[in-house]
């Protein structure tokens, strides 16, 4: 294998440049090529086909800095549809143009997706990244304990999951962490911390919300900022006994920090955030606040007369605030933790097209023995029986439910990953490089600008700006 294409798709995470860097490093061991891809599949759909060489003579390019949040090769959520057969030819006849033997695909479970009909003519393999935490298994057989269901839209189906296994074993986890997950964890639980001082000081029920999507690992993690209530959406709300709780908290220490994951949904299992739905390119249901939502309800519910009752001379309405994390998780430079085992899954991605694997996926697992190892999976093992790849899930042995609070299994699942995470270089870049006085003189210096200059083109460059 002499030349190999990569890609960044999907959601941007802080990890995605360590992954490309680990990549190139390992391919410049191995005396490979590597050619990457703007913009994710939107470049390999495009007939420009915006590329450009990220290790001429076998040395990595400066403005590749694992160091750096986001990715020098741009994202987006278009994806190759696999019945288009015209779109797939189109793309596999443009990589082959530019001499790629394989192709990388950097991404979740929708990247994993749109790689498959590409496998099927070339060897193609994923390294993964989420913050979501969200492309693994908890267990091989899992992908068989989902069902679906008609919904009244002809052609239109629900997935909906069984719980087969009631108790968990940390060492059969597939995948046990994805790059990204610990510095999104790393920034909400920061920002918890400090939303905390506002709800404490001025008496109040703080509602902070952090993404996530269907999948309840990022509010798990939030428990190192010490929220008093998490509640994570595989697990619909138990409203009464949720505004019990509150109450209960309210009047012990006079004020409450609730940590709510996006997909949160309700005990009829609609997501309290997706009321008024909007979608994003990909077709996923944008949730526009469960925040929100579950502040309307607790207004409601409390009433302004609990907090009279108690002498506090403001409604429900202004004593319950909400705030968003939002994009904050999603950027930024990565704590150790990510850029180390980005990088190392992104070298593992190289090994295994070197090795002549096809549609596959590099693994992170972890065991009790021997702490966490790289390895790899066939992408198809994480299919159900209709093909599908589903978000992985929080299992419920991770989260006490009673409590709102991490289960014991819970806790033990995080500390592997973030007893280490920060390294002394994290520190002392926040020392050295937050309060630079430079800064306040000179403009940001954006890696696109340098990235521009390098940038190739299949057919006659576009107008400027265009990529």
């Amino acid at each position: 294998m002499k030349r190999i294409a990569i890609l960044t798709a999907g959601g941007d995470t802080p990890a995605l440049n360590a992954t490309i860097y680990g990549a190139v490093e390992r391919a410049n061991a191995l005396k490979i090529e590597v050619v990457g891809i703007i913009r994710g599949f939107y470049g390999v759909l495009s007939t420009h086909v915006p590329h450009l060489l990220l290790n001429p003579l076998f040395s990595t390019i400066p403005e590749l800095d694992p160091c750096l949040g986001g990715t020098i090769l741009g994202a987006s959520r278009a994806y190759v549809d696999p019945n288009d057969k015209e779109s797939v030819d189109l793309v596999a006849s443009r990589l082959q143009r530019l001499g790629v033997d394989g192709l990388i695909c950097i991404g979740g479970d929708g990247t994993l997706n749109g790689m498959q009909p590409l496998s099927e003519r070339f060897p193609c393999v994923l390294a993964p990244k989420t913050i979501d935490n969200d492309l693994g298994l908890n267990y091989l057989d899992e992908p068989n304990e989902w069902s679906r269901v008609e919904t009244e839209t002809p052609g239109k189906f629900r997935y909906e999951k069984k719980q087969g296994h009631p108790d968990l074993n940390l060492d059969e986890m597939i995948n046990y962490v994805t790059p990204g997950y610990a510095t999104a964890v790393y920034v909400a639980a920061g920002g918890i911390e400090r939303i905390r001082t506002t709800a404490e000081g001025h008496r109040r029920i703080a509602i902070v919300e952090v993404m996530g999507r269907d999948s309840g690992f990022i509010a798990l993690g939030s428990a190192y900022g010490q929220p008093d209530i998490v509640l994570m959406p595989e697990f619909p709300i138990e409203f009464e006994r949720l505004t019990q709780r509150v109450r209960e908290l309210y009047d012990l220490q006079k004020h409450v920090v609730i940590v709510i994951g996006e997909g949160v949904r309700d005990a009829d299992g609609q997501p309290l955030g997706a009321k008024k739905k909007t979608f994003d390119p990909a077709g996923n249901v944008l949730f526009s606040g469960a925040a929100e939502h579950l502040k309307d309800m607790l207004d409601e519910s409390m009433g302004n007369e609990f907090f009279t009752a108690r002498q506090r001379h403001e409604t429900a309405a202004s004593a319950i605030f909400t705030r968003k994390l939002g994009h904050t998780q999603r950027g930024g430079r990565p704590i150790l933790f990510d850029r180390f085992y980005g990088s190392q899954l992104g070298g593992k991605a190289i090994e295994l097209l070197a090795e002549g694997r096809n549609n596959c996926v590099a693994t992170l697992q972890w065991s009790s023995e021997h702490g966490f190892q790289l390895d790899s999976i066939e992408a198809n093992i994480l299919r159900d029986k209709w093909q599908l790849i589903h978000a992985r899930q929080v299992h419920p042995a991770f989260y006490d439910a009673k409590r709102f609070q991490l289960s014991k299994l819970g806790k033990q699942y995080l500390l592997p990953i973030f007893t280490n995470a920060i390294g002394m270089d994290d520190i002392e870049n926040i020392r050295a490089e937050l309060f630079n006085a430079g800064k306040l003189s000179t403009r940001y210096q954006s890696v696109n600008i340098g990235i521009q200059k390098r940038l190739k083109y299949l057919e006659p460059r576009p107008p400027m700006g265009g990529q």
